[in-house]
């Protein structure tokens, strides 16, 4: 559990899931909806990448995150909510397609495996989209450099 007293040690398994974060180019985050929001095995990662706010550049600079909720029900956008003002706050940028998943427990076999074509494709869909806005982003900074880009939105979607 994350504890600001551990942050000058954490465990080992907070190191690696902090540097994989804060070296990836892209993510895709997802959560079952409990009570409304995000579970608590999922905030209490996002807690510990608060660790990242000393660095240069800060947090989850300029990191591409698509967003992905799945719901017992046939809400899940709370969810969505919920990380994309994390994702906000840690700097990082949350694609506009994101994917609800509602009645996961049909969606998803006892494994995990995907058993919804539908849902399938949706999946496939918000990982190509973090893919080609990361590449993006990497092709041109100026398209994402924090306060020289008014639309930063609308020159993703005409950069060529």
């Amino acid at each position: 559990m994350y504890s600001p007293d551990l942050e000058a040690d954490p465990p080992p398994a907070v190191g690696m899931l902090i540097e994989t974060c804060y070296d990836a180019d892209g993510m895709l985050w997802s959560s079952p909806m409990y009570n409304g929001s995000v579970s608590g095995s999922f905030k209490n990662a996002i807690d510990w990448l608060h660790m990242l706010g000393s660095r240069e550049p800060p947090y989850l600079h300029d990191e591409v995150i698509g967003l992905i909720s799945a719901a017992g029900g046939t809400q899940g956008l709370q969810v969505v909510n919920t990380m994309e003002f994390s994702v906000r706050s840690l700097r990082g940028w949350a694609v506009p397609y994101v994917v609800s998943v509602p009645q996961a427990t049909r969606a998803f076999a006892g494994s995990g495996a995907v058993q919804d074509e539908l849902v399938e494709q949706q999946l496939r869909l918000l990982g190509e989209e973090v893919v080609r806005v990361a590449e993006r982003f990497s092709r041109d900074p100026t398209l994402h450099r924090q306060g020289e880009c008014d639309d930063a939105a609308e020159r993703i979607a005409t950069a060529g």
